[in-house]
């Protein structure tokens, strides 16, 4: 319970109001911030002394200045994160210039290349986990607002679902992405070193030769080069109207960052005393703006996943249904490594991503951004500096964007990359190979075990069977790098951003829960479909019903959050619902 003076209480002094209560009264109350009541009323007293405590000066009380939350996630673990606390810097300059009093705190990120195959489950948890952080400092030190400073995987869309749960004022910063490193006219990044793990696994390439690439993979700050998931939530971020024009695409060390940074700063101060709410600018236009540019540019496939979870926290539901229809409409009109050769860098120098909303602009529908206009004006003004790294609509790199939903007897819904597919391999039908580690399909690579023509599976990967639905980059890639053109993989984990190929992930009901690919077994005949839409194995109903009553669960450690997020995923589809509602 809080205490608060005659304005709150009227007649009764001993009236007291829940912190819920007292949020609603701000909300309808204009002439009074949340950071009020830590200010002046003699019941926070000795708040103001803890306050002062940490360097605020009295004149920091002054009611017309907001307190301000600065959730960075730096830490010198992620390439993408480096450069944070230099960025953060900025944003509290620019939050003191405009009036306003920064308050700081650390917010975790794993790294997923590093998390990868050595232990990944706790990367997709790690996002709920921000989200949280997030609500639990803003609500418990009374902040007016905040903005979020992320550059890498699940970081970024743990803060976006953290503003749409508070509905308080807030943006976000990106860091930038990585350049890549350039070297006899050809680009080197780290992630290129999964491929060489494949390669050496093949025998195309002794481990002393990959370890001897190792420099020229070496880049330096950013989010890795390539649309991974990284760079696409940071585009998601930026269509979606919470960061500032031009973020997405701004180089990390490019000079321009730590000027969006001060201005991202200043903005946030404007938006707190505007009241300008999350809920109002991610609406439901703007989250279908951010699918289409997401199928446009050929992002992760880890957006599906975030975009519903973000979307749900604001309150509005994204179905997968939504997903493939937009895909139908929509163009790929860039060709960005994995699927391409581009780069980040090369979108930034092509126009970023208002040239991508400007060739988009007739399909953009209208949403406020935290800039103060709108992503349709933002669009008109957009102009395309190449015409090869951002296409027109009437010379595409494919008919379709990037991502299609696949249905069939092994999966209510299932997801694939189809821009980074082959077109020998858009419809295919081969036999089952099933593993249930990823160390067991690299032995069986290194073996030679793997032919042309099959089809991976990897049960037992999605949120409760795993737990956590780990991504599967080092597998896809391994099968790639050992020189494969004609193996797919499918499993009811995820997938990196990096990955390319025939690699469909998502795949629901998961076998933990008593999803059809749990019945697989070796020699069954994978069929795939990709322009059909389709993903089937040949067995009757009976069939897969008979052999589901027979599968023994792998047995796994489980830390206390692991076991905590099976549970919250047993009986529940890898997006959080029921599995009747996996599309619209």
């Amino acid at each position: 319970m809080i205490f608060l003076d005659s304005r709150f209480r009227g007649n009764d002094k001993n009236r007291s109001v829940t912190f819920y209560e007292f949020i609603k009264f701000c909300h309808e109350e204009s002439f009074i911030m949340r950071s009020d009541i830590l200010k002046k009323d003699i019941e926070t007293l000795p708040h103001r002394a803890l306050l002062m405590s940490t360097g605020l000066k009295e004149e920091d009380f002054d009611q017309d200045k907001p307190f301000v939350g600065v959730a960075n996630s730096y830490n010198n673990i992620i390439p993408g994160h480096i450069h944070l606390n230099e960025l953060t810097g900025e944003i509290k300059r620019g939050i003191r210039d405009a009036g306003g009093v920064p308050f700081e705190w650390g917010v975790p990120g794993v790294c997923d290349g590093i998390a990868m195959f050595v232990e990944m489950r706790l990367s997709l948890p790690s996002r709920d986990h921000i989200a949280d952080n997030i609500e639990i400092m803003v609500l418990s030190h009374s902040l007016d607002g905040w903005i979020g400073v992320t550059a890498c995987d699940k970081i970024t869309p743990g803060m976006l679902m953290a503003a749409g749960r508070l509905n308080l004022p807030a943006m976000i910063l990106t860091g930038g992405p990585m350049k890549a490193n350039v070297v006899g006219g050809d680009k080197h990044h780290p992630i290129e070193g999964f491929g060489l793990v494949g390669q050496v696994k093949g025998g195309r390439m002794t481990a002393e030769e990959a370890e001897s690439r190792l420099p020229s993979m070496t880049c330096g700050a950013g989010s890795c080069v390539g649309l991974y998931t990284a760079n696409t939530m940071s585009v998601v971020t930026e269509v979606l109207g919470m960061s500032v024009t031009k973020c997405a695409t701004t180089l990390a060390v490019d000079p321009l960052k730590k000027k969006e940074a001060y201005e991202s700063g200043k903005r946030i101060v404007d938006l707190i005393r505007e009241d300008v709410r999350p809920r109002s600018i991610m609406t439901t236009n703007a989250f279908e703006n951010a699918i289409r540019v997401d199928m446009a540019m050929g992002g992760s496939t880890n957006a599906v996943l975030h975009i519903p979870a973000i979307a749900k926290e604001a309150g509005i539901e994204i179905g997968l249904d939504q997903f493939d229809k937009i895909s139908h409409e929509t163009p790929n009109l860039c060709s960005i490594i994995p699927a391409g050769t581009y780069e980040m860098a090369d979108i930034d120098r092509a126009g970023g991503i208002s040239a991508v909303l400007n060739r988009l602009k007739d399909k953009i529908k209208d949403s406020p951004t935290v800039n103060g206009g709108s992503i349709t004006q933002i669009a008109a003004r957009g102009d395309v500096l190449d015409d090869d790294i951002i296409r027109p609509l009437e010379n595409p790199f494919h008919a379709e964007g990037g991502i299609a939903v696949l249905k069939g007897n092994i999966a209510n819904s299932a997801i694939i990359k189809q821009t980074a597919v082959s077109e020998e391999m858009q419809v295919h039908s081969g036999r089952a190979r099933v593993f249930y580690t990823e160390k067991d399909l690299l032995a069986a690579i290194e073996a030679k075990e793997i032919e042309e023509g099959d089809v991976v599976v990897l049960p037992f990967q999605g949120p409760a069977g795993a737990p956590g639905m780990p991504e599967m980059l080092t597998p896809t890639d391994a099968l790639k790098g050992a020189g494969y053109r004609r193996v797919a993989l499918i499993t009811d984990g995820r997938f990196s951003g990096a990955t390319t190929g025939p690699c469909i992930g998502h795949v629901e009901m998961e076998a933990y829960n008593g999803g059809p690919i749990g019945a697989i077994e070796d020699g069954d005949i994978i069929e795939i479909d990709i322009p059909k839409r389709s993903l089937n194995v040949r067995l009757s109903d009976a069939e897969i019903n008979e052999r589901l009553k027979r599968v023994r669960f792998p047995e796994r450690d489980l830390t206390p959050l692991l076991e905590y997020y099976r549970e919250k995923f047993r009986g529940r589809d890898c997006y959080g619902g029921s599995y009747e509602s996996i599309s619209d």
